[in-house]
């Protein structure tokens, strides 16, 4: 049975933009107009968010294991917890995927990062199964956004957990993107057929996005000096802990752009209207990340600076709006009246 709704304590403007983007995005000098509204406050750390075949949404809350639907601006309700997780640090219930009533999550258990699925009747969840089990985990680095791609393969990004080793270790499932069927099975057209494993060498990768041309680009945490954004290659090598950032280094593959992480810290990720978005959590801004038909990138454009706070994750909407979420709730940032919150942002 589900709890009673709860409303956002922002009032919305009574009318907004009706025009979504189309075709290649204005210059980076004039960032797409527009302002963010609320949709939703009052959550607790939401971290992943999937959308409904309905156009409502559910959204993961990571600290209490606990998934929320928005049915409407301003109405959420909780659908169910998420049963076996154990949130510390950075790990507990993160990202989310759908595939009809098909509910898939990753979540943090106390023994390893897992994808699990329920079916979502309209009102609750119900009985939960694991898919996929046996990614290392940790209280940093636990990775955690799946998503489907274009091919109908499960996308699953992971972290090394702090332990830089297991990011180049090809039988560790740590520091990787792995491509697995929606039962849990290896596709026979991986990189190896035998592993799930899809690119190697990542630190810590929290965003997946398909441009229109469906090229994988991933949004990746650095250490202390870049933080990246990277085209993804079946079985590329992305170079941690070897390098980190551009190295021009046989073998490994450069991030297309790279960033001071004090400028980004960069999670979630999407693609609408010609451009990446991208969250960054210590830089507290949403990127607008203009892509090519060839697959190189225009120079970013930076919106909402400081505005919000730590921003997590950004999808795009079924209506051709852009969401995304704030994360000032997660230990590290500095809470706001509403916090945490998601935000409607309509270029």
């Amino acid at each position: 049975m589900t709890t009673p709704v709860r409303r956002a304590t922002s009032v919305f403007a009574a009318a907004l933009l009706l025009a979504a983007c189309a075709g290649q995005p204005q210059s980076p000098a004039q960032p797409a107009a527009g302002t963010a509204q609320d949709i939703a406050t009052g959550l607790e750390v939401p971290w992943g968010i999937a959308f409904l075949p309905d156009g409502s949404a559910l959204i993961a809350e990571r600290d209490n294991a606990t998934i929320q639907r928005l049915s409407e601006p301003g109405v959420v309700s909780t659908v169910g917890e998420v049963a076996d997780v154990a949130p510390r640090g950075e790990g507990g219930l993160l990202g989310l995927a759908t595939a009809g009533s098909a509910v898939y999550a990753y979540i943090t258990t106390g023994t390893d990062n897992r994808v699990v699925t329920m079916q979502f009747d309209g009102t609750a969840l119900g009985t939960q199964a694991p898919l996929f089990t046996g990614i290392p985990a940790g209280t940093i680095h636990d990775g955690g956004r799946i998503a489907f791609g274009p091919d109908g393969k499960l996308y699953v990004a992971t972290g090394e957990t702090g332990s830089p080793q297991l990011a180049q270790d090809r039988s560790s499932l740590g520091g990787k993107i792995l491509r697995i069927n929606p039962d849990g099975s290896v596709p026979p057209d991986n990189p190896d057929p035998a592993s799930p494993v899809f690119s190697l060498g990542h630190r810590n990768v929290q965003g997946l996005a398909w441009d229109s041309a469906g090229r994988l680009w991933a949004s990746e945490y650095g250490a202390n000096t870049w933080d990246e954004l990277n085209l993804i290659e079946p079985g590329g090598n992305y170079g941690w802990p070897t390098v980190e950032g551009r190295a021009n280094r046989d073998g490994l593959i450069d991030p297309v752009l790279q960033w001071r992480p004090d400028e980004a810290s960069p999670s979630g990720l999407a693609f609408h209207g010609g451009s990446l978005w991208m969250a960054a959590l210590r830089g507290q801004r949403l990127f607008q990340i203009p892509v090519r038909p060839d697959g190189t990138v225009a120079e970013p454009a930076s919106l909402f600076v400081g505005a919000y706070g730590r921003l997590r994750t950004v999808v795009a909407a079924p209506d051709g709006a852009l969401w995304f979420t704030t994360s000032n709730l997660d230990g590290r940032g500095s809470p706001r009246a509403g916090d945490d919150r998601i935000l409607q942002y309509r270029p």
